[in-house]
């Protein structure tokens, strides 16, 4: 099997966190934070270890506002919903995903608040001045994609990031496609809100997510249940991050998010190289091959490259991807319709390809000799 369907997770995960998983089992097997016990005890130390290592990687300012979800779709609808302003306006983009997506024309339909979303004017970056032209005096925040899960098209989150800082805008990121391959400092880039995806680049297992936010932003919670503190009170406690925590943390996933983390920072020279070179040289060759048409600008070499193949249907050429040549790929909308609308491939969908840092020259040698085969 070929695996190249990293962009949904990653596969496989590195030994490391295979093993962190099996240790859950016999060393991190209670629920932290609910009980005084020192079992429960040391999970909840291992637990806020991860916390303090995300905070020190995405440089949060306090690890308390590093927020455990049940994954990025969570915290992509706590971030919107946790901060909303009735009669404001938020910018996002034809590069979002439907977890962002979703809830803000939910809002929009309930007359909350308006949106704008906006494209991009060229076909390699989303910039400050795609965005710049659709503020209004009641914008109070700019949502983007940092890499869009399509086509791999990068936002410029620094100068968007520095345009938000000076007009008191709120900025949220979502990262699912580039943590753990580019770099994120939530301070430098002037990021109130850091959505993250832990079972992609960060090489976890699945069932956890992370929004990371600053001081600036300022968050309700929008889940609501037991947080083990304040328990006399009926009402949800307000204070960060157990009241955004609710119920039982998923702590196998959180501490494989560390032990991903670890694999990350010791190898992420390599893994932001290997991914540069693998992508350059399929989204090179896939552009040589008579009837296909490549959508991933070739400047944008970070691990997403998606095509077609003359009027199949994706659908079509994934499945003889997979049934003739052994190969996982993804097909479809990639829940992002306005970018399908976007690359005019609404109805046909897209293949899309996604890389990883086990992915092989091989893998991708045998990949192009498929398309190829598909292609005639």
């Amino acid at each position: 099997m070929i695996y190249l369907d990293n962009s949904a997770t990653s596969f496989p995960k590195p030994k490391q966190v295979q093993n962190s998983v099996n240790e859950c089992f016999t060393k991190y097997g209670a629920n932290p934070g609910r009980s005084g016990h020192s079992f429960s005890i040391k999970t909840a130390i291992k637990v806020n270890e991860v916390r303090e290592n995300l905070a020190s990687f995405f440089n949060v300012s306090k690890p308390e506002r590093v927020i455990f979800t049940s994954g990025c779709t969570e915290a992509l609808n706590l971030a919107i919903l946790g901060s909303v302003q009735e009669g404001g306006h938020i910018i996002c983009t034809v590069n979002d995903h439907n977890s962002v997506l979703r809830p803000l024309f939910e809002l929009k339909s309930k007359g909350i608040i308006d949106i704008t979303v906006v494209e991009p004017s060229n076909e390699q970056c989303l910039t400050l001045e795609d965005i710049e032209e659709h503020i209004k005096p009641n914008t109070y925040m700019i949502c983007v994609n940092h890499i869009s899960n399509v086509d791999g098209m990068r936002t410029d989150i620094d100068r968007i990031g520095e345009y938000c800082a000076e007009h008191c805008i709120k900025f949220l990121v979502d990262c699912a496609q580039s943590a753990g391959h580019e770099k994120i400092d939530m301070e430098k880039q002037h990021i109130d809100l850091l959505a993250i995806a832990p079972h992609k680049g960060l090489y976890s297992m699945q069932g956890v997510g992370v929004l990371c936010h600053s001081a600036k932003a300022k968050l309700l919670p929008i889940k609501f249940g037991g947080t083990g503190t304040d328990s006399i009170s009926v009402r949800q406690p307000l204070e960060g991050p157990e009241g955004f925590e609710s119920g039982t943390i998923a702590t196998p996933s959180i501490i494989s998010l560390g032990a991903g983390l670890q694999f990350v920072k010791d190898n992420y020279n390599q893994i932001c190289s290997k991914l540069e070179d693998l992508t350059t040289v399929l989204n090179y060759e896939l552009r040589n091959i008579d009837g296909v048409k490549v959508y991933t600008h070739p400047n944008n070499a970070n691990g997403v490259v998606a095509f077609n193949i003359k009027d199949l249907p994706s659908t079509d050429v994934t499945s003889l991807l997979d049934s003739k040549f052994g190969i996982c790929a993804r097909s479809g909308l990639h829940c992002a319709p306005l970018k399908h609308k976007h690359l005019n491939t609404l109805y046909q969908g897209a293949v899309r390809l996604s890389l990883s840092y086990f992915t092989t020259y091989t893998e991708i040698a045998k990949t192009i000799k498929a398309i190829k085969q598909i292609a005639k």
